[in-house]
This record gives C-alpha cells, sequence and structure tokens, in this order.
C-alpha cells in the first residue's frame, strides 16, 4: 500500500511509523485483514492538535491499538475470518472501540483469528494463516493469533483480542507478549462476534503489563493511571501442582520453574497448591462452548454450510449434539470449579502456571509429542487456559523466557474474582523477574 510521508508532529509520526511496519511484514505474517490507512492518519491529526492546545487524553493518547476481526468496527466489515460474513459492515463501534477511542488511541486495523473463534492456532481462516514472528513456519496461537503477532512484531502498540477458553492468553505466550483476560462481565461484549456467551471475555494484548494495564482501564472507563511496581517480597504464589504440571514440555517446564526460582529469590513466597476433586475440565468446557456457538451459528449452518471452513463446521455441528442435561450438568460443574479456585486463593495472593504446556508449534500441525505420547494439539493448548474461562477469574499471561529455537514460553498469573486491578498488581511486581529484560513500555509507538 502507498505509505504517507513521515509527518513531524508526534501522533502523525507514530501512526505513520505503525502503517510502515505493517507494510513492511504483513505480507509474510498476515497479522491483519484490513489497514486502515486514511482514518488512522486522520484520527492522528485531530489527536495532533489536541496536543498543540495543550490537551491530552490519558496515557492512550495517540497509542496504535489494533482489533481482532470478530468486534465491529463502524463502517467497516466485521468478518470473523469466515465467508459466511461476506457483505457485513458494522453499523456502530463496539462498545471497547468506542472507549479506546473516546481515550485517545488511534484504531490502525483489524487482525486476522481462526474463523469464528474456534480454535487455538489460527490457520483456518478465510484470509490465510496467521504466522509467528519469531519464526513464520511456527503457530502464533488463536484464536486471537493476528493480535499477538501484530503486537510481537511492532505493528501497531497493542491490540484488543477475545479469550473463550485462552485465546488472549495463548497468542501472547506463544508470541513472547504479555495477554489480560479479566473478571468475567468486567469489559461488555456487546458489538463482538459471540462464540460462547457464558465464556466469553475481551482484553488487551500489549507488550508489557504496565501497557496491558492502561488498555484494561480504558476499557473499563475506570480512569485509574497504573501503579508503580510494588515490592515482591512477602507476594504468595500458588504453584498449581497435579493436573496443570502433568503433561508439559520440557522446555516449558524448566523456563516456568526458572521463573518461580527468580520470584522466590527475590522474595515472593511459592505455596505448593493442588485443586483436588475437580470435575473433568475439558469435558465441562466441550459441553458448554460447544452447545453455545452452535446456537449462535445453526441458522448460518443450515443456509449456507459449505461457507464455513471443516474443521470449524465439524466443531460447531458437534455442539448439536451435546445434550441439553449434558450442557446443564456443565453449567453446574463451573460452580463447583469456581469454589474450589476461590479456595485454592484463599491460601495465596495470586495462582501461577504455565500458559501453554508446548511451545508454538508448526503452522499446520494438528498433533504433537509430549514426552513419548503423540496428544491431538487442540486440547492440549487448552489444557492449562480454560479452567478459568470456565470460573470467570481474572487471568494473565507473562513472557518467561525461551525453548529451544528461540520460541517463546508464557506464565500465568490467575487473580481473584472481580480483582483484576490486584491481579495486574502483583503481575507489574513479579514481571521484572519473570521475564527477561521486562520493558517498561513498548517499544513501538
Amino acid at each position: 500500500m502507498a505509505m504517507p510521508s513521515s509527518p513531524s508532529h508526534p501522533v502523525s509520526k507514530n501512526v505513520a511509523d505503525a502503517l510502515e511496519r505493517i507494510s513492511a511484514l504483513n505480507p509474510t505474517l498476515n497479522a491483519f485483514i484490513s489497514v486502515f490507512e486514511d482514518d488512522a492518519m486522520e484520527q492522528a491529526r485531530v489527536l495532533d492538535e489536541e496536543l498543540r492546545q495543550g490537551r491530552s487524553r490519558g496515557p492512550l493518547h495517540g497509542r496504535t491499538i489494533s482489533i481482532k476481526d470478530l468486534i465491529d468496527v463502524k463502517g467497516v466489515p466485521t468478518t470473523a475470518a469466515s465467508r459466511v460474513r461476506a457483505g457485513h459492515i458494522a453499523a456502530a463501534d463496539a462498545p471497547v472501540v468506542a472507549r479506546l477511542r473516546d481515550a485517545g488511541a488511534v484504531i490502525i486495523g483489524k487482525t486476522n483469528l481462526h474463523e469464528f473463534a474456534l480454535g487455538t492456532t489460527s490457520d483456518e481462516s478465510a484470509f490465510g494463516p496467521v504466522r509467528n514472528p519469531r519464526n513464520p513456519n511456527r503457530s502464533p496461537g488463536g484464536s486471537s493469533g493476528g493480535s499477538g503477532a501484530a503486537v510481537a512484531a511492532g505493528m501497531g502498540w497493542a491490540s484488543i483480542g477475545t479469550d473463550t477458553g485462552g485465546s488472549i492468553r495463548i497468542p501472547a505466550s506463544a508470541c513472547g507478549v504479555v495477554g489480560l483476560k479479566p473478571t468475567f462481565g468486567e469489559i461488555t461484549t456487546v458489538g463482538v462476534v459471540p462464540l460462547s456467551v457464558s465464556l466469553d471475555h475481551v482484553g488487551p494484548l500489549a507488550a508489557s503489563v504496565g501497557d496491558a494495564w492502561a488498555i484494561y482501564d480504558a476499557l473499563t472507563g475506570s480512569g485509574h493511571q497504573p501503579e508503580s511496581a510494588g515490592p515482591i517480597r512477602g507476594v504468595r504464589l500458588g504453584r498449581l501442582g497435579g493436573y496443570f504440571l502433568e503433561t508439559l514440555d520440557e522446555d516449558v517446564r524448566a523456563r516456568f520453574e526458572e521463573a518461580l526460582s527468580r520470584l522466590k529469590d527475590a522474595g515472593a513466597a511459592i505455596v505448593d497448591i493442588e485443586l483436588r476433586s475437580l470435575p473433568d475440565i475439558a469435558a465441562t468446557y466441550v459441553n458448554v462452548a460447544l452447545p453455545e456457538a452452535f446456537a449462535y451459528h445453526s441458522d448460518a449452518l443450515k443456509r449456507a454450510p459449505e461457507e464455513f471452513g471443516r474443521n470449524v463446521r465439524e466443531r460447531l455441528e458437534m455442539g448439536g449434539h451435546i445434550s441439553r442435561e449434558a450442557y446443564i450438568k456443565a453449567q453446574s460443574d463451573r460452580a463447583q470449579m469456581r469454589i474450589a479456585v476461590d479456595r485454592a486463593l484463599a491460601d495465596c495472593d495470586v495462582l501461577v502456571l504455565p500458559t501453554m504446556p508446548i511451545p508454538p508449534q508448526p503452522v499446520g500441525a494438528t498433533a504433537v509429542v509430549v514426552g513419548s505420547i503423540e496428544q491431538p494439539l487442540r486440547p492440549l493448548t487448552l489444557r492449562l487456559t480454560q479452567l478459568f474461562n470456565l470460573t470467570g477469574h481474572p487471568a494473565i499471561s507473562i513472557p518467561c523466557g525461551e525453548a529451544q529455537e528461540e520460541l517463546p514460553c508464557g506464565i500465568q498469573l490467575v487473580g481473584r474474582h472481580k480483582q483484576t486491578r490486584e491481579l495486574l498488581q502483583a503481575s507489574l511486581s513479579c514481571e521484572a523477574f519473570v521475564t527477561p529484560r521486562a520493558p517498561s513500555s513498548s517499544r513501538h509507538p
């Protein structure tokens, strides 16, 4: 695409720099479905004029943010990375987009994803697979893979994703950035194409905890500024064992234990915790997510089944075969799971566990060997994240080093219900010890 000349005004220059990186990198990474070049430069001019008048809207003023193409932006398609939605044009900004604009953010484009957010690899999209900036032959995770890739590659300051079973935290881990899933219901999902209405969350992907916190505050309308990092000494970290550490790639396990060792050496208290006698997490997730997804897509599945990607269509159709009784039981089991997580958090400030059991896998992979056992990729990728969608607890992924081939690993911190700010404060304290050379803010515009 034709690039604007670099203006001298600060916001306009930031936006031009981001657009230039998108132009250079997106042909390889395929992170963006659409780029709002003209509109972004017009937003920048307005924001520069406000600065000249001595007015700033706060920490997001002039920051370039992309939007997962599951979320409405007025006047442009919301494709959900599917042919099914061909011709759709959003009539209005989703409230989360409107809040970002009000806070001074520049919306630069819409990011690619796994079709209808029903996958963990972002390689099933009507617009082609997203690729990982660390290695374009590897998956960026999903379903918000375009958002993770965009932030990791510096194609903008941050991105907004959605998370139904891990779809913010998984690409954050796979791409080496920060991804926050707030407490369920804190951030509205109005104007977002649903996957599973009782599991869907909206949240930011960013280069640092502080950046994610600034966006969270804008999206919740709280108006609070991020706190500085507090002391790590005395922070109680609940190391989830049992099921959560049973099936891990050895490099992932090593990076996780090394991060905990650094935190302990810095003065954090590590408490071993197990969640015993839980209902089957994966089965509960499937029996909630798929019936809700099928209910939303049932008309389109009857009208134009051929417009869905084959694997996505088959997963949606599975939801039509899950009984009402199984769905009701799964919803009841969620309450038991939430109580168990609440009890675990009574003994610590946050829970800690890896974000993904494995490093990012090759694009197109459907299975992976962990130890000596081959396992299906999708359920394994969801293994450590989906519980906290079922319970609604806030959770964040922070980079914690690299596996072989310099592939990123993430550590996940989980906080108490309706205490996302407290989780962010604990994460800010942990970040410098967890993430090598943790940035205080993004290096990109």
